[in-house]
């Protein structure tokens, strides 16, 4: 998914993958939405790029054994800048050698 797209095109392929991923399965989308606990119109929803709920989007992921799909949407940060600076030492300057001094 690229910055430039739309909502609706990321929509749409966010869709389409949903879609090759039950196909992939070799799931239908009246299995798929019965694993899922969602109605088959929410998964056609989905797949057509129409929206859905994020209930809905949550449950298809997780039946479809993607859930590190959605990690992925709100990361948690590893490394806090702040505490970075409190730990850090003084700054020292780049020093020249002594060949590019005579160059």
């Amino acid at each position: 998914m690229s910055a430039a797209q739309t909502p609706d095109e990321m929509e749409a392929g966010l869709g389409e993958r949903l879609k090759a991923l039950r196909l992939a399965q070799n799931l239908d989308q009246v299995t798929l939405a019965r694993q899922a606990g969602v109605g088959v119109s929410a998964l056609k929803s989905l797949e057509n790029g129409q929206g859905s709920t994020l209930r809905s989007l949550v449950r298809v992921v997780r039946a479809l054994g993607r859930e590190e799909w959605l990690a992925g949407v709100a990361p948690m940060p590893t490394i806090n800048p702040l505490t970075m600076t409190r730990g850090a030492g003084t700054r020292q300057r780049a020093r020249r050698r002594k060949a590019d001094l005579q160059r």
